[in-house]
């Protein structure tokens, strides 16, 4: 992996930052599988016609427009395939409707339904309560703190996954 002339050194044979990457590595866990993030995907997501996170995803984006399905699928950051399966999902579950562009009936738009709205609007309401409370926790310049080295996580992630890629893509090809 390479990493930029100003990134910040780091080494797991330094005792601090092993110590750093592995309280990291635990509350990523936590994040990713804790009981208390079930808890909360449940609240979110509700539990009588639970959605599921990749069809929030997709209903916030519709939420804001209709979309072409590459359109979807690059704002998704997926592969087209993986686009048409999570919307064949919430077509068949009646929050979303395919139809063909006005421009050019050779594409495929996806809007949003009233039941996809009306869905859409209970898990926001109750997502917009959690993160009050959740982000309420922190003080004010401790918000911004976390707003900023959150975004640089994901900047970071993206960076090495592109980075991660590009070396396999190399090994792949230099392979006889």
């Amino acid at each position: 992996m390479t990493l930029s002339a100003d990134a910040p050194s780091f080494d797991l044979n330094n005792r601090v930052d092993r110590d750093h990457a592995r309280r990291i590595g635990m509350a990523w866990i936590e994040l990713r599988r804790g009981a208390g993030s079930a808890r909360l995907r449940d609240y979110f997501f509700g539990r009588e016609e639970p959605l599921e996170q990749g069809q929030m995803d997709a209903l916030d984006l519709l939420m804001r427009r209709d979309r072409t399905m590459s359109g979807l699928a690059e704002r998704l950051r997926i592969e087209p395939s993986t686009a048409t399966r999570a919307v064949q999902r919430i077509v068949n579950d009646g929050l979303a409707e395919r139809y063909p562009s006005a421009d050019d009936g050779r594409i495929v738009m996806v809007k949003v339904t009233r039941n996809g709205r009306r869905r859409h609007t209970a898990v926001a309401k109750r997502r917009e309560i959690a993160m009050e409370r959740i982000i309420g926790s922190f003080e004010a310049d401790e918000r911004a703190i976390l707003a900023d080295l959150l975004e640089r996580l994901t900047t970071a992630i993206d960076d090495v996954v592109t980075e991660l890629d590009a070396e396999t893509h190399a090994d792949t090809d230099r392979r006889p």
